[in-house]
């Protein structure tokens, strides 16, 4: 049930391949009817998404009024888990809140200021994927740090729904982020959408948000194509590593696992420990819950590593989206993970609490990325504008070390501007 392979006996080539990702994503056929989609509605705008709609999901776009799927959400829904939505918001405003950048100013010598001003963007697009079941938590998890940061028009887009409308707990979710409509489209063709523009779907400055493979690609593509929009963040198949000692529960670990391999089959889910008879414990756990809760998982990898200083090592170089520490010194550890998206330490830290009300965002970096970029944050959706302020006595000091600096890269015009003001 639990694939297994031993580190320190592995070879480079098949370390390499206990840590191997899903490579599905890369398929040339895709990104070629990805890049026909984006075209297509690029050049021809509204007639074009709505054929691409109608053609993918039988469904042409429609721009659908929140408040009364909200209000019957509130009718509806069970008074705790309404409740739980309002606490989620609250730990989320919270938190983006205390973390939004500072101003900052310094000067660097007499008359010399530079100051870094945080602006926040014009405009954003929110995709919120549909699939097996429609994540209100990601509208939460990108609206609110998009809100917070000052975004003054935010769009938001999901797949269609086989019976019209919205799921009521995304409505809910996004009458608690001050949303009044979302548009029902998905798939590559939203991305195009919020890209370039479609009838009354107007262009965004930044898309966010998780989605298949060909959104994905749709937001990669979009984003290298000259008056493009950013993006987010690589969002693959979601990814949980767990490093776990002796002092873990077998059974707390296997549902961990399982919280993330229930996602799809390609989701990524991998065991690190010293301890081989945890990993034939949660093993065994695994079997046990699978049968209880039913349906299909992503198969679960484990890893015998030589100690925890080695699962370090390992967990660095895999750079997960998501890093439980399940071992009795977690909070040693955090300081020498370089490498992750979300740290989840101590036994008490649940995966699930960050993918729903901890505080800080869900959607987080896959596929490595860790290595390089972090989870959406209010800094997601905002740019930084340096600004410089330089008195007449800084000036002439500045100016003939920066022409010189300037003919040093063969610059003549540039060490021109800089003497200008010396003479000022």
């Amino acid at each position: 049930m639990i694939e297994i392979g031993d580190w320190t006996a592995a070879s480079a080539a098949e370390r390499s391949a206990m840590l191997a990702r899903p490579r599905g994503r890369e398929s040339g056929a895709l990104l070629e009817g990805v890049r026909d989609i984006v075209a297509d509605v690029r050049t021809r705008g509204w007639d074009a998404l709505v054929e691409q709609a109608l053609r993918i999901d039988g469904v042409a776009p429609s721009l659908v009024a929140v408040a009364p799927f909200a209000d019957k959400a509130k009718r509806t829904l069970p008074s705790t888990a309404q409740a739980a939505l309002e606490l989620a918001w609250r730990n989320i405003e919270t938190f983006h809140r205390a973390t939004l950048p500072q101003d900052v100013e310094v000067a660097p010598m007499p008359g010399l200021s530079v100051a870094k001003r945080w602006r926040p963007l014009p405009s954003a697009g929110l995709y919120i994927p549909g699939g097996r079941a429609p994540l209100f938590s990601t509208l939460l998890m990108l609206a609110i740090p998009a809100r917070v940061a000052g975004v003054e028009r935010l769009t938001v887009v999901t797949p269609p729904r086989p019976d019209g409308g919205l799921d009521l707990a995304v409505a809910l979710a996004a009458e608690l982020c001050g949303i009044d409509a979302i548009w029902t489209v998905g798939g590559a063709q939203a991305i195009a959408a919020l890209a370039f523009g479609a009838g009354d779907l107007r262009p965004v400055d930044r898309i966010c948000g998780p989605g298949n493979a060909w959104v994905a690609a749709a937001k990669a593509h979009v984003a290298s194509l000259p008056g493009g929009p950013g993006i987010d963040l690589p969002a693959g198949p979601s990814e949980l590593l767990v490093i776990a000692d002796g002092s873990a529960d077998p059974a707390m670990v296997a549902a961990d696992l399982l919280s993330q391999a229930e996602h799809d089959q390609e989701a990524q889910v991998l065991l690190v420990t010293p301890e081989r008879a945890l990993i034939d414990a949660v093993e065994s756990e695994i079997g046990r819950q699978m049968a209880a809760i039913g349906g299909s998982f992503a198969p679960v990898r484990a890893i015998l590593c030589a100690d925890l200083d080695q699962a370090v090592e390992i967990a660095n170089s895999y750079a997960p989206e998501h890093l439980s520490l399940a071992t009795g010194a977690a909070d040693a550890l955090v300081p020498r993970i370089n490498n992750a998206g979300a740290i989840f330490s101590g036994h008490a830290a649940a995966e699930s609490f960050g993918d729903y009300l901890a505080g800080s965002s869900h959607v987080l970096p896959t596929d490595g990325a860790a290595r390089f970029t972090g989870g959406i944050s209010t800094i997601s959706f905002m740019k930084a504008i340096t600004v410089q302020r330089v008195t007449r006595d800084a000036a002439a000091a500045l100016a003939q070390p920066a022409a010189a600096l300037a003919r040093l890269e063969g610059l003549e015009a540039h060490a021109r501007a800089a003497e200008a003001r010396a003479a000022a």
